[in-house]
């Protein structure tokens, strides 16, 4: 898509109105994803940098020359653009130092005017620029990894271990999709089970964790986490095969569950053509900012158990978790989950226009579909 493309204009228009209606969603203490595990919760905050990321996009594309999507996969832009993205977010206050002030364009652009009775097409450009790059500094951005944050400690009584709820984002390269993971872990480390857990099995209230906390809580392990989910998070890879890898690499830390939180793929009438039968409903909706659909997906692998460790003369086998993986459904096994849950959010206008058509049913099916309506919005329709 060029950026003088009308497309551009209805697509950063649809995908605002999607990104809101799902922050609305999320914060609705009433939503399915709010209850359930603190995901709606952790999410929230990504969303918040989707949001801000297509700010700076829709800056960028006025004085780019194009702008891409996968058109036919997620519906999300490439790759590339979040590359791009990440590489001016590092350079941003060196580049607008080289700017003018936004003050002095916007004299410039008068005085253009004025002189030349035409439009400034290359002060506007600039002035996209310096906004962009602003932009940028405001505040966080979805880049290509978004490094782990531990958001709640406790311990389990059972094995007096504490454990951590970690969460980290992921801007999948090869589908072009945003993720978000979420995982509980137990950590057996010696050091933090005698400062944070007493004799009894219960949190010692002496120590004060100021949540959040960057990185995994465990000093000692933080770095060596950080690498492993920045290696062991693309899409391609099941849930199964990550909580797998993250038990088989650390000895002492034991994943009880993971989540993943797979947004996309977005649906925009005249821009997006990976379903035709949508496409060509959603082309009939009147008002273009309601002529969207977004789906996500939520995948979780629980531990049903561990193998306890064992201590030999000569050989020694660290403590195994055991994952659930439901054999019974075919597309659970297929993803590699315990569990799964696909989710659709489409406007009113939206979902009245694929209800006539006959076609609601086939697109919406196995799905919680959410219908949203200002600020309102009904789920299980």
């Amino acid at each position: 898509m060029t950026a003088q493309n009308g497309q551009v204009v209805r697509y950063f228009g649809a995908m605002d109105h999607a990104l809101r209606g799902l922050d609305t969603f999320l914060k609705n203490e009433q939503s399915p994803l709010y209850q359930h595990q603190l995901v709606g919760q952790v999410v929230t905050p990504y969303v918040d940098r989707l949001m801000q990321t297509f700010a700076c996009w829709r800056n960028r594309i006025g004085f780019t020359e194009s702008f891409r999507i996968l058109r036919a996969e997620s519906g999300f832009p490439t790759f590339q653009n979040v590359l791009e993205l990440d590489r001016d977010r590092k350079n941003a206050k060196s580049r607008l130092e080289s700017l003018p002030s936004g003050d002095d364009l916007r004299r410039e652009m008068v005085d253009f005017i004025l002189r030349q009775k035409a439009f400034p097409a290359a002060l506007q450009a600039r002035m996209a620029e310096r906004s962009y790059l602003e932009t940028i500094e405001k505040g966080d951005v979805f880049t290509p990894f978004v490094l782990p944050t531990t958001v709640r400690v406790s311990v389990n009584p059972k094995t007096r271990r504490p454990y951590y709820v970690v969460h980290w984002g992921v801007f999948d390269g090869s589908q072009a999709l945003p993720m978000v993971y979420m995982a509980t872990i137990e950590d057996s480390s010696r050091e933090l089970c005698d400062m944070l857990v007493l004799p009894s099995g219960k949190m010692n209230p002496k120590i004060t964790i100021p949540l959040p906390v960057e990185g995994l809580l465990n000093p000692e392990l933080a770095h060596r986490f950080d690498d492993f989910a920045e290696k062991n998070s693309a899409y391609s890879l099941t849930p199964a095969t990550i909580a797998g890898n993250l038990d088989k690499d650390f000895e002492t830390l034991h994943p009880k569950r993971m989540q993943r939180f797979v947004l996309g793929p977005f649906y925009s009438a005249g821009v997006t053509e990976h379903n035709n039968t949508v496409t060509e409903v959603l082309g009939k909706v009147r008002k273009p900012e309601n002529a969207w659909m977004l789906t996500w997906t939520v995948q979780e692998i629980a531990a049903t158990g561990e193998r306890a460790a064992e201590r030999g003369l000569w050989r020694s086998t660290p403590a195994r978790q055991e994952f659930h993986i439901d054999t019974s459904d075919l597309e659970a096994a297929r993803q590699g989950v315990s569990f799964y849950e696909k989710h659709a959010l489409v406007p009113h206008d939206a979902y009245q226009a694929l209800f006539a058509s006959g076609d609601a049913d086939s697109v919406f099916g196995g799905f919680k579909v959410h219908v949203i309506s200002g600020k309102q919005i009904t789920s299980g329709v």
